[in-house]
């Protein structure tokens, strides 16, 4: 059994076909989890939806994949990796809440589409200056809610302080999936 899964995986890498590691799953499992802190959603008023959790996933691996691109080409395949686990991870929990077949690539495509501009409106903010940050946050992590601006502040600085630790990590803590993210602070 082991020299078919061996002949597989040598197949998919002479055809470009990678399959991410143990380790990607593991980075993508901590990022949701730090993004499932119940502070987010409680103290930051975030709202408790699909589309908020989706978000919250978002801003977290925009931190790790805002840090991988600092590392080149090593940095940039890893990037790729959790990205593919991402989505594929969305994929599968459409499936579980009962999205039709059919549509669940339109509906996985169309989150790409978002998660990419909120790559976008998170470097745009964070070059541009803090009006413009905060507006990307409002619009993003709350969409029809409108938040106070003490919240959408508590985000903000928790962004920026999640960047600067990201600091810290070195390629290697973030290929082993030895990151941590920060505490939450209560409002």
């Amino acid at each position: 059994m082991n020299h078919i899964k061996s002949f597989f995986n040598s197949l998919g890498r002479f055809l470009g076909i990678t399959q991410p590691s143990d380790v990607t799953n593991l980075l993508y499992g901590k990022i949701v989890a730090q993004a499932r802190n119940i502070l987010f959603y409680e103290a930051y008023g975030v709202p408790d939806t699909v589309a908020g959790r989706f978000d919250l996933i978002t801003l977290h691996a925009y931190v790790v994949m805002r840090r991988l691109k600092e590392f080149g080409e090593v940095g940039a395949e890893t990037s790729q990796n959790l990205f593919d686990v991402m989505f594929t991870d969305m994929d599968r929990n459409m499936r579980e809440m009962g999205v039709g077949d059919l549509s669940v690539g339109r509906k996985v495509k169309k989150l790409a589409i978002s998660f990419y501009g909120r790559v976008k409106a998170y470097d745009e903010g964070i070059e541009q200056g803090d009006d413009t940050l905060i507006a990307a946050l409002r619009r993003n992590i709350y969409g029809d809610v409108e938040p106070n601006r003490q919240c959408l502040m508590a985000v903000q600085e928790y962004l920026y302080r999640e960047i600067e630790r990201s600091r810290d990590w070195t390629l290697e803590n973030i290929s082993t999936g030895a990151i941590n993210f920060g505490p939450i602070k209560e409002r």
